[in-house]
């Protein structure tokens, strides 16, 4: 039996990803990569995720979408089913190496 949210439930599962999203990423950054929330499904559960920066060279980036990532946004966020994370792959091996410890910067629209 699927359960049907009220679009303030669905507002309020939003919020609650979002605000530990922004929690989370300060740690990615702090090794110069960061952490995009591209989707959730607030019905089913399913997050999708994208580290960039530094992570894109990264060794342990499937470790970090899996065993912190996922591992926490599933522990505090009950209805968080399934976390499904990519690496952006967009930015060339050299300049995601050079980006290391804490000096990628977050691009900001204005």
């Amino acid at each position: 039996m699927e359960t049907v949210l009220s679009d303030a439930e669905k507002l309020d599962r939003e919020r609650q990803l979002e605000a530990l999203i922004e929690m989370i990423r300060p740690a990615v950054q702090s090794d110069g990569g960061d952490l995009v929330l591209e989707s959730a499904d607030v019905e089913t559960g399913v997050v999708k995720v994208t580290l960039v920066g530094s992570c894109s060279s990264c060794a342990i980036s499937e470790t970090t979408l899996k065993a912190g990532i996922e591992r926490i946004l599933t522990g505090r966020l009950s209805w968080v089913t399934a976390v499904v994370g990519d690496v952006d792959e967009s930015i060339g091996y050299e300049d995601s190496y050079a980006m290391g410890r804490g000096s990628y910067v977050p691009k900001i629209d204005v």
